[in-house]
């Protein structure tokens, strides 16, 4: 279907080229040069690394993002096709600054400059999802992603950066389908995978509307590289696009997503540096606590006094420390671990519905002028169980409503584009949470011998007769509203480009924790609050296709949860609502008759982010800085390069006064008569050289990717094509003093695809040689735990296009 459409411009294009030679010999040489070049572009890209037209996701405006003072990326459905991109974390393949620690295996938001980023579909932010559930990518047009902070028009939001979600529809690079198109895909690949896709699209005329409709549908039923995880998931994507006449255009649909059994797994747990280096593991269990009641979990009767069951964790005041709990005495010695032996038990699962719906209603006033209501609504359900002591039950939902008139203006040499308008938004949800009486012991199981009743945990979704089970020690409601105006304007003088833009916002928040044990502020708390946001960017486009550029942003977030909700301590002190900024300078450019595009930055942030285990959260501050290179470079009409790299450094600002769980070695007691409980630091400052500014050494200080496509020309029989490429990742650590080092390493990945008539077979093989390696595990347990990188993979899947 890409490809017909691909065809289809390049005829138009070429047709048009000669229709206006034949029409005006005169025609400027720039302007044939123009289209030539356009012609030269849409026949080498074969891969879809290029923009085939303008992005709002920016500044709010329509403005491609070669032309944008701002870092950002755009990956195609072709290019997630080629390049074997399945889930968020592969994007590292081809946007820089993007790589993901592990958020206990699942891939729900992209670490970007060294913070999680929020997730957008189509402009809206969706409910905080930062390993609830892996975030569906497959029936994406194009995702685009965003370093910096989100255009006012979009709302409040972190420096950190954004991914934007554009679903497919019947617009066809900015046209209807001239016809129907479709096509369904069957793929079947190691641990037994098996997902299927089916899509179609068909122009639609009722009455005097012209548009068309467009369906997706995805559903998998797999086994995974980590033995008992066995991920589940459909996906069913609608959307809706008419232009009514008089000017009048509507746009509406939605997304519906859920999944079973995408668990969350901390990985290896135990850890040491022979652990890392050798797979060397410490064996042992502790028979001290019993399952007394044989329901097949520890409940907190049978660990210790609840609710603090003081039997599973020691708090660490500078010195030795154990007991008979925390010994390990039975099976005690050393193994070698198997890398797809992570951390799991029959107990666990995690279930996820999620519900979107956007409608677009919009008016061309013409002479440039647009007037354009959007609504948007998103919900989250989520209930899931880690064995070692978490259990979650999400229910939360937000909504907008956004209108926004956009016009032209000219004075003297300058000329602009604004964007004004304002928007409305609102939050309810319900979090409840269990862990803060130390019912969670992460090192207790001795994963390479399974779980066992004595190191699975009690959980609130367990029936436990007499009361003696587990509480909701959280249960937070809450509610906020956001209410702004903003506005965005787009000025050219000459060459040089000037962008301005900012929102004032009111925000309301209300919220209150019920739970058993919430170590939180009683009652309902409420405040409101007043605060502006802006940017500025300026770029100056040198002839020579550079375009240098200096970008700086003060944005406003509210300090949410896994959630989406915010926490009444927050509330009470004043911190829910926080500040970031961002410097940015670089230079974009396009050379080689548009060919070889990319773009080199620099950037400094200063953001937060919430920390800490138990309530209330503690929001901590974050400085990063780092030099990002995106290069992409159609090098002839069948082979095409890209590479993305960057350079960063991300510190946590003093004093880091969360709660955090830490490993035996910090405690300093050997693993044998520790592992059978934890060990927890009620402020993180207290540790040996953390008392001030630290480095946060789970993200990689350098990140670099170089994929290279190449595309045959049309046989007889059919085409061919291969993708390979390889990513470097710097070493990481854990963020103790003296934590376990985790060493750089490299993967190559690599596909291939047949086409004839109608049909598709690729290959993708992700993992190529095999390379072992370790993503350090993210939050309050991140010293505990590291996940074992994914071996060698492949899956083979068969495309029919109609």
């Amino acid at each position: 279907m890409k490809a017909r459409s691909m065809s289809s411009q390049r005829i138009l294009l070429s047709a048009s080229l000669l229709a206006l030679a034949a029409a005006s010999p005169a025609l400027a040489d720039a302007q044939l040069s123009d289209r030539v070049d356009a012609v030269v572009i849409v026949a080498r890209d074969k891969a879809g690394l290029l923009e085939k037209q303008p992005s709002q996701t920016v500044f709010g405006i329509d403005k491609p993002l070669i032309e944008t003072p701002r870092s950002a990326s755009l990956v195609s459905d072709l290019t997630l096709e080629r390049y074997g991109v399945l889930t968020l974390d592969a994007a590292t393949k081809v946007a820089p600054g993007t790589h993901t620690a592990s958020f206990y295996g699942v891939p729900g938001s992209l670490n970007i400059r060294g913070t999680l980023a929020e997730n957008y579909f189509r402009g809206f932010k969706r409910v905080e999802n930062r390993g609830t559930y892996s975030t569906p990518i497959g029936g994406a047009a194009r995702i685009e992603i965003l370093r910096g902070p989100p255009t006012p028009v979009y709302g409040a939001g972190k420096v950190g950066g954004l991914v934007n979600f554009i679903p497919k529809s019947a617009r066809d690079e900015g046209r209807f389908l001239a016809g129907p198109e479709g096509e369904v895909t069957a793929t079947v690949g190691s641990y037994n995978k098996k997902l299927l896709t089916a899509q179609f699209g068909a122009p639609v005329s009722l009455g005097g509307a012209e548009g068309g409709v467009y369906v997706y549908g995805e559903a998998e039923d797999s086994h995974s590289f980590y033995k008992g995880i066995y991920p589940r998931h459909q996906t069913l994507e609608l959307s809706a696009d008419f232009d009514l006449g008089e000017g009048w255009s509507t746009a509406f649909g939605g997304m519906l997503f859920g999944s079973r059994g995408d668990v969350q797994t901390p990985g290896w747990n135990r850890l040491t540096q022979d652990l890392i280096d050798n797979r060397t593991y410490i064996t042992g269990r502790d028979t001290t606590l019993k399952d007394t009641d044989g329901n097949g979990r520890l409940t907190p009767n049978e660990v210790g006094f609840y609710p603090f069951a003081s039997a599973l964790y020691i708090p660490y005041y500078g010195f030795f420390s154990t007991d008979a709990v925390h010994t390990l005495d039975a099976g005690v010695g050393t193994t070698k671990l198997d890398r797809r032996t992570v951390y799991i038990s029959p107990a666990d699962f995690s279930k996820t519905d999620t519900q979107t719906l956007y409608f677009d209603l919009a008016k061309d006033l013409g002479e440039d002028r647009a007037l354009k209501l959007q609504l948007f609504h998103d919900r989250q359900d989520n209930k899931r169980y880690v064995s070692y002591g978490y259990p979650s039950a999400i229910d939360a939902e937000v909504s907008e409503v956004r209108l926004t008139y956009a016009f032209p203006t000219t004075l003297g040499a300058a000329s602009a584009r604004t964007l004004v308008g304002g928007s409305h938004r609102w939050f309810e949800g319900r979090r409840r949470e269990s862990y803060n009486s130390g019912m969670i012991a992460l090192d207790r199981r001795d994963i390479s011998f399974g779980a066992t009743p004595t190191d699975i945990i009690d959980s609130p979704f367990d029936d436990e007769p007499g009361g003696v089970g587990l509480k909701w020690e959280n249960d937070n409601r809450s509610t906020w509203k956001q209410t702004g105006v903003f506005v965005t304007s787009d000025i050219d003088i000459g060459r040089l480009n000037l962008i301005l833009g900012g929102r004032w916002d009111r925000y309301s928040v209300e919220s209150q924790d019920t739970g058993f044990l919430s170590y939180t502020v009683t009652g309902r708390k409420t405040a409101d609050r007043n605060k502006a946001t802006w940017n500025a960017s300026l770029t100056y486009k040198l002839p020579i296709g550079l375009m240098p550029y200096a970008s700086y942003a003060k944005a406003a977030a509210l300090e949410m949860s896994q959630g989406g909700d915010i926490a009444p301590g927050l509330v009470a002190d004043g911190s829910w609502l926080s500040s970031s900024d961002l410097a940015e300078a670089g230079v974009k450019f396009q050379l080689l008759r548009g060919t070889l595009i990319g773009s080199l930055a620099a950037y400094r942030q200063n953001r937060t982010q919430i920390t800490g285990a138990i309530a209330p959260p503690t929001v901590q501050g974050t400085r990063a800085k780092g030099v990002e290179l995106e290069v992409r470079w159609l090098a002839s009409e069948r082979l095409s390069f890209t590479f993305a790299g960057n350079n960063q450094r991300t510190t946590i600002k003093g004093p880091d006064t969360s709660f955090q769980y830490i490993p035996a070695y910090t405690a300093g007691v050997p693993g044998a008569q520790a592992y059978g409980g934890s060990y927890v630091v009620w402020s993180f400052a207290g540790l040996p050289g953390r008392s001030g500014d630290y480095a946060y050494t789970l993200t990689p200080k350098s990140v670099l990717s170089l994929y290279g496509t190449y595309t045959s020309k049309g046989y007889d029989w059919g085409q061919a094509g291969a993708t390979l490429g390889v990513s470097h990742v710097g070493r990481t650590s854990g963020t103790v003093q003296n934590a376990v080092r985790y060493p750089a390493y490299e993967v190559v990945n690599a596909s291939a695809f047949v086409s004839r008539g109608p049909y598709t077979l690729s290959v993708n093989v992700d993992n190529l040689f095999d390379t072992f390696y370790f993503t350090p595990d993210a939050d309050t347990y991140a010293n505990l735990g590291a996940l074992p990188g994914k071996g060698r993979e492949w899956r083979a899947t068969l495309k029919r296009t109609f």
